[in-house]
């Protein structure tokens, strides 16, 4: 599933969040989207998937405007991780998974055979069978996440999109989500992620996209976004990149910590 933005701008009535955004993403491919908080990362999310329309520019999906794709339509093709999903109700994990479902589902159907088959494929895959039946308010933060990711499995769209998707955990559920989104794109979905951490996005990903005041300020391999006058131009403070293992990890340190030791 590819993904191709050309010259999108946004705004809010008079307040402009967006400047002539572009860059693509191709089948497979493993993007994060790196910023300071404000810069649009979410409402960029909101206009590839259609829930803003008012921008200028394009946004085509497979070579397809989505302007012109009805929901149920886009729904086919993209699934939506929020940051946090909360249901009102204390749904089994089971029933939580299940509920990607009904995006193929006409509005008298219930789910049946076929569409529990996929909710147990999902739960496998993603490794959390033992969760199903436990209440989804009970589980931790990043067992959460991995639902909501079975979740959109079985909604059978090839493009994933999460909203910062380890915002909220601890590191070690943290690195499981990352883990997990990292293999999907090895399968072959296209994965779209917002994040505040560019150690990871350098570990993960395929390419970076950095955003500045609503513009690109560069987009391409992590190697070449993850240095530290992109990191400190992104971020408005000095840091020093170090590599490890064969440059397979840097690391940021500001540079006020270097000077005190």
């Amino acid at each position: 599933m590819s993904v191709l933005v050309k010259n999108l701008s946004f705004s809010y009535g008079s307040h402009q969040v967006l400047h002539d955004i572009s860059f693509n993403v191709d089948d497979g491919e493993f993007l994060s989207i790196l910023g300071c908080n404000g810069v649009g990362k979410s409402t960029l999310f909101r206009c590839v998937l259609g829930l803003l329309d008012t921008y200028s520019g394009q946004v085509l999906i497979n070579g397809v405007d989505t302007r012109k794709l009805p929901p149920s339509k886009m729904a086919k093709l993209v699934a939506y991780i929020p940051q946090n999903c909360s249901p009102t109700f204390n749904y089994s994990v089971e029933d939580v998974v299940l509920m990607g479902t009904t995006s193929g589902l006409n509005l008298l159907r219930s789910p049946g055979k076929k569409e529990l088959e996929r909710v147990e494929w999902a739960l496998d895959k993603i490794g959390i069978s033992h969760l199903r039946k436990r209440c989804f308010h009970h589980i931790s933060g990043g067992e959460r996440q991995l639902a909501v990711i079975a979740r959109a499995l079985v909604q059978e769209a090839k493009l994933l999109m999460l909203d910062e998707p380890t915002a909220s955990l601890d590191f070690g559920n943290q690195i499981l989500v990352q883990e997990q989104a990292r293999a999907l794109a090895d399968e072959g979905y296209t994965i779209i992620q917002t994040t505040h951490n560019p150690e990871q996005s350098y570990m993960f990903s395929d390419k970076v996209l950095a955003i500045k005041d609503g513009r690109v300020l560069c987009h391409g391999e992590p190697q070449k976004i993850m240095t530290s006058d992109v990191i400190s131009q992104l971020y408005g403070i000095d840091v020093d990149i170090s590599s490890l293992y064969n440059d397979k990890v840097r690391i940021c340190m500001p540079e006020s910590f270097a000077r005190f030791t």
